[in-house]
């Protein structure tokens, strides 16, 4: 009985990630499916990368793997398992209909996964995942509103590869993030035979605002104000993105300061994050000759070293 090396069927290292060995055997599958590819062989090699994508994206079932051929010294003939071997992954040989090699029901027990190989009668095979970005704005974030995705799913009819446009309605889960992935199941392309359809993956890419920035589920926005409103406080009126608010300055505010408004950031799983408003002095665009006197007059009267602290250290 030939060893299969099925780290070698599917082109990757031994020390592959689970996501590498992923996309290799959906390219081969893809290569190989028999309504694709007319070769005599097609068929076989199809079943090869399906074995070894069996085995390999299971963690337990690629350390039992990996231990036999340490064991089997990589030879392809005269393969027997270690003496007792008995594989603790045995336990899923009956829900396995397909047809694997000798070497992998002599390894394994006859088999594994609830229908993902080939099926008595035909091929069944998971469909292929997609996975897309979706812009969100900060706005639809707070509103919880349905926002339309379309994107495309390969399928095969009559043989041949095309894609598909798919739409969708998706509404924004309460309190995602920047870079949060969404699966959506059996959203993405259909399966083979009795295969489950794939799923779709949307990576949250919020967009940009023209006023706040963000900081995890914060706001933050920056609130010019005038030298004699930051000296004298007062109100200013502010943005939210449930509308205009009313904020309280102190009297010596100073630039920089934040101030926190909470409840008007961006949605959490459990309520909402806060609104940090960054005080920032600005001085007027132009002066005149009046002004300038009374700027003189302040200085003179406040007799105020804005550096004094700063040269002592």
């Amino acid at each position: 009985m030939d060893f299969k090396d099925y780290y070698a069927l599917l082109g990757v290292a031994e020390d592959a990630e689970t996501s590498e060995i992923k996309q290799a055997y959906r390219k081969l599958a893809r290569k190989y499916h028999p309504d694709v590819n007319p070769d005599k062989d097609a068929e076989a090699r199809f079943k090869e990368v399906a074995e070894a994508w069996e085995v390999l994206k299971n963690p337990e079932r690629r350390a039992e793997y990996d231990e036999l051929r340490r064991y089997g010294g990589r030879r392809a003939e005269d393969f027997q398992p270690p003496p007792g071997w008995q594989s603790s992954s045995g336990a899923y040989s009956q829900e396995f209909s397909g047809d694997f090699s000798e070497f992998f029901n002599s390894m394994f027990g006859g088999g594994f996964g609830g229908g993902r190989g080939r099926a008595a009668g035909g091929f069944d095979m998971q469909g292929q995942d997609v996975e897309i970005e979706m812009p969100v704005f900060l706005e639809e974030l707070v509103a919880e509103q349905r926002k339309p995705v379309e994107y495309e799913i390969p399928v095969i009819e009559g043989g041949q590869l095309r894609y598909q446009r798919k739409s969708l309605n998706v509404t924004i889960p309460s309190g995602v993030a920047d870079g949060e992935r969404i699966r959506l199941k059996g959203q993405g392309a259909p399966g083979s035979g009795k295969g489950p359809a794939g799923d779709l993956y949307l990576h949250i890419r919020i967009v940009p605002h023209p006023v706040f920035d963000v900081e995890g589920h914060n706001l933050v926005l920056a609130v010019p104000v005038a030298p004699w409103e930051a000296a004298l406080g007062g109100k200013v009126v502010i943005p939210t993105l449930d509308g205009r608010i009313s904020l309280s300055i102190a009297p010596g505010s100073q630039s920089g300061q934040k101030l926190r408004v909470r409840g008007k950031g961006l949605p959490t799983r459990d309520g909402r994050g806060d609104l940090l408003a960054v005080l920032k002095v600005v001085m007027p665009p132009q002066a005149s000759e009046s002004a300038d006197a009374l700027w003189r007059q302040l200085a003179e009267q406040a007799a105020f070293d804005p550096r004094k602290e700063w040269e002592k250290q």
